[in-house]
């Protein structure tokens, strides 16, 4: 039976937010794959994890019987972070793209479970884990457009992911989604539209896809 862990962080709801429509659609067909199978899921913008700590950070390289009272109790909620993603077998991300970077709450959760020597370092835990980002955007940041330069989310979450955790990564990037609410990227809302269907089918297939090799 497999784990999917699904995170979301858009401060939108569901109706309102690009990256809570495709997670969503690619949750529903991976269930439908997986009847049976596991699904947690964290709402970062509902319920945030604590932003990391002295205490927290200094206990992660601590030998457990030396941690101060403060420091145990502050790396058991990291644990609990950690231990979650450790055993997912495939990793589901909504992360809306915020002033040209990943919301806060995001890099939160990533400050928690990053711990070289167990998830991260020569021989990270989460090795080979499949991870689909969902990268919405409110603009075109991809190749040759001029904007280019300021696509910081896939660039940042890619080394995260791929070089610092040793997963397997895969994004999906609903692009121009402030398109429908500014008056001035009226023009661009049938590019939106566009690429927002191209971002359903393909959590739709990536889905079904994973569903199916993990099953095997």
């Amino acid at each position: 039976m497999a784990t999917l862990l699904h995170i979301d962080s858009s401060v939108f709801s569901l109706e309102a937010s690009s990256s809570r429509a495709v997670t969503d659609a690619f949750r529903r067909h991976w269930q439908e794959q997986h009847p049976d199978g596991k699904v947690v899921y964290r709402d970062l913008a509902a319920e945030p994890v604590p932003h990391i700590t002295a205490d927290a950070h200094l206990a992660g390289f601590a030998d457990e019987a030396s941690r101060t009272p403060a420091q145990a109790a502050a790396f058991a909620e990291r644990l609990r972070l950690i231990e979650e993603l450790e055993q997912a077998d495939a990793v589901l991300i909504g992360a809306p793209m915020y002033n040209f970077a990943i919301p806060s709450t995001l890099k939160a959760w990533l400050d928690n479970v990053i711990l070289f020597g167990r998830t991260a370092g020569e021989n990270p835990s989460t090795k080979g884990t499949p991870v689909t980002v969902v990268a919405s955007r409110g603009g075109a940041y991809g190749p040759g457009t001029p904007r280019e330069a300021y696509e910081y989310v896939q660039n940042y979450l890619g080394a995260i992911f791929t070089d610092m955790l040793g997963m397997e990564t895969d994004f999906i990037v609903p692009e121009l989604t402030m398109a429908p609410q500014n008056p001035a990227m009226a023009e661009l809302v049938p590019l939106f539209e566009a690429s927002r269907e191209r971002a359903l089918q393909e959590a739709a297939v990536k889905a079904k896809e994973l569903a199916q090799r993990l099953a095997a």
